[in-house]
């Protein structure tokens, strides 16, 4: 049996490489920072966090010796340390042990950025391994993730449909399970060398994938939004500021400059072609799952900060609101005015501490189960204190509960895996 271990095979990239071989009889060890749903999903796993120096050392790596590799790990912002310990450290380290393999990288890599002078440096580590090298444009599926997803949220949002620029930049998509047929065929056919780029036949602007994938989701044509290359490198901005990735600068100077692939150079050599986007596009209709999601997906970043902006406003009345606004509602219970004045300060500066963590993003799963102790621990508290607070005309405590449903709500909407 024939036998690889695959690097980031939790993304979105990865899992479909590491199904495809699974089906195709390939022996697959699946790694990546987390595993407990790719062994769920019933792979052989290695955990590996390829940021710690652990992974840096080929000793990690013994579970690859006899093993093809195929590293899909890349890291789209960083910082200088994370980008050579993904790109460079932990991949030189597994390639010493593995017997050959494959490297996803990236088209339009010639750029003066941190992600693209990293991935070439990875593209260097490799090269010395004697991998082949494949340059993927815009990867697209049946499911979506990251770009991908972004590209659908702004297809599926009502009346306009915005593009960065003029919306002329011209991409060629691969389907995922394209690409991970031109991995498996790189396997049993190494091509060490020279990158190679890899891409759909089929040229189309990104004013018009955009305009194809409303059609997809039956939805009606809508008004184009032409954003300026300038106003998109901010709200690029904005979103590294706020981590609302994928909405990165990176990002956007990606799209400023298209994702075309020069694909006919490798796709000569394969037996099986990818297709092209128009012909994946119409291969399966678009779900109910398919439009929520869409709509979904930037609703998520400003649920986000609205909520941010409910503990940024609590934290604020609960350090300045003047003591006497608040102290009659607690007046029956015999405690000291102080304790009571305390707890709020005390509170205030909780609630600010979680508006901060969603504002950067922090560990959205720690900060939904804070966030949900907290509104419970409050609304327990003042049922207590005073259970009138249930009702009150404009709701009181009686908002307490869609608040919770939306922090759920949220959870759901972060947990991308």
């Amino acid at each position: 049996m024939k036998r690889v271990l695959i690097l980031g095979a939790d993304g979105f990239i990865g899992r479909h490489i590491a199904f495809h071989l699974r089906a195709e009889g390939w022996d697959v060890l699946a790694s990546a920072r987390r595993t407990t749903r790719l062994a769920r999903m019933g792979f052989d796993t290695l955990k590996a966090d390829l940021a710690n120096p652990a992974t840096h050392s080929p000793a990690f790596w013994d579970a690859a010796q006899d093993r093809h590799i195929v590293n899909a790990a890349g890291l789209l912002t960083a910082s200088d340390t994370l980008f050579e310990a993904v790109h460079v450290k932990a991949p030189a380290a597994a390639y010493a042990r593995a017997s050959g393999g494959v490297l996803i990288s990236a088209v339009g890599i010639e750029a003066d950025t941190p992600f693209a002078r990293w991935r070439r440096k990875g593209e260097a580590v490799a090269q010395d391994a004697g991998l082949t090298i494949l340059r993927p444009g815009l990867v697209m599926a049946d499911t979506s993730y990251g770009g991908t997803s972004l590209i659908r949220g702004l297809a599926a949002l009502p009346l306009v449909s915005p593009t960065v620029g003029d919306g002329q930049q011209v991409f060629n998509p691969i389907h995922a399970e394209d690409l991970a047929r031109v991995v498996a065929d790189c396997l049993d056919n190494p091509k060490p060398g020279q990158p190679w780029d890899i891409g759909g036949p089929t040229r189309i602007t990104q004013a018009q994938l955009t305009a194809d994938l409303r059609g997809w989701f039956g939805l009606p044509p809508a008004r184009p939004l032409p954003i300026p290359d300038r106003a998109a490198m901010a709200l690029g901005g904005v979103g590294d500021a706020l981590a609302m990735a994928p909405i990165s600068r990176t990002a956007v100077a990606q799209i400023t400059h298209g994702i075309e692939t020069d694909e006919a150079p490798l796709t000569a050599q394969l037996e099986t072609k990818p297709r092209g986007v128009d012909q994946f596009l119409a291969a399966r209709p678009a779900g109910t799952q398919d439009l929520w999601h869409a709509r979904l997906f930037l609703m998520r970043p400003a649920l986000r900060l609205s909520l941010a902006f409910l503990w940024l406003a609590s934290g604020l009345l609960g350090l300045f609101l003047p003591s006497a606004t608040f102290l009659p509602i607690a007046a029956h219970t015999g405690l000291p005015d102080a304790l009571w004045i305390a707890m709020a300060r005390l509170g205030g500066l909780a609630d600010l501490a979680l508006a901060a963590a969603l504002i950067r993003n922090w560990r959205p799963r720690l900060t939904g189960w804070l966030q949900l102790g907290l509104v419970g621990s409050y609304t327990l508290a003042f049922t207590l204190i005073a259970p009138a607070l249930w009702l009150l005309p404009l709701g009181g405590l009686l908002k307490n509960i869609p608040i919770l449903m939306l922090i759920a709500l949220w959870m759901m909407l972060e947990d991308e895996r």
